[in-house]
């Protein structure tokens, strides 16, 4: 017999995966007011500084009162051109902050296709495992219904079927945090598309397809079965 979660249970889990879409904490605009060096001149983009600092020796491994590199603050603002200059003075691209995000899935979870080309340009890679929930930018960009951010990442070898300590995948948490709608549906459409295993259950033995039909997600359900969900 299916063994089944209880209900307050299942809840809490929603509850606390919900939370992993606002887990990221950018600068507040206390601490951006009170950078200096590396750290204001990668939130303000003034490359012309940042040049400067690195020719006269600062290090781009500093790190703020929330463990975030400059590199981190220049992701967080869309700063590119900064980002390129932090990488090429030797910050890590794969660095992880307090709450263990890197530039990749700060960049997936924005929505900013433009700063994740050049954070996977610059070396960041779209495997890490990120965030206090041991997910993946990927998994988070299907959170959140961010289509293109998931075409991106599956290009660029992100694993399509890693499960994270809430025991989701990126084909479940677009169905059980998505809403059914448009932008979740294309998401589900191009992992299923790129290969990912639509019939890895929860902990509570709930598949893909049984949690899109449960909510009543129309094509979402169509999507699976085409693909062969069970």
């Amino acid at each position: 017999m299916k063994r089944t979660l209880e209900p307050l249970f299942v809840a809490v889990l929603l509850a606390a995966a919900g939370a992993a879409a606002v887990a990221q904490v950018p600068p507040s605009a206390a601490e951006a007011a009170a950078y200096a060096g590396l750290f204001r001149a990668a939130h303000t983009g003034d490359v012309v500084t940042i040049r400067s600092l690195l020719a006269r020796g600062e290090k781009p491994t500093a790190r703020d009162g929330h463990g975030r590199t400059p590199l981190h603050v220049a992701a967080y603002a869309g700063q590119r051109e900064a980002m390129r200059l932090l990488v090429a003075g030797g910050a890590d691209a794969n660095a992880l902050e307090n709450d263990r995000y890197d530039i990749v899935t700060i960049a997936a979870v924005a929505d900013d296709l433009h700063t994740l080309r050049e954070a996977l340009a610059l070396g960041g890679s779209a495997k890490n495992v990120t965030s206090r929930w041991d997910g993946t930018a990927l998994i988070a960009a299907a959170h959140l219904g961010h289509a293109e951010v998931v075409r991106m990442l599956i290009g660029a070898g992100a694993p399509l079927d890693h499960v994270n300590n809430l025991g989701w995948t990126a084909v479940i948490e677009s169905i059980v945090l998505g809403d059914g709608g448009p932008r979740h549906a294309d998401t589900l459409a191009r992992l299923v598309e790129a290969g990912a295993n639509v019939n890895i259950a929860d902990r509570s033995g709930e598949t893909p397809l049984s949690l899109a039909r449960s909510r009543g997600y129309r094509e979402m359900v169509s999507i699976l079965s085409k693909a062969g969900a069970r």
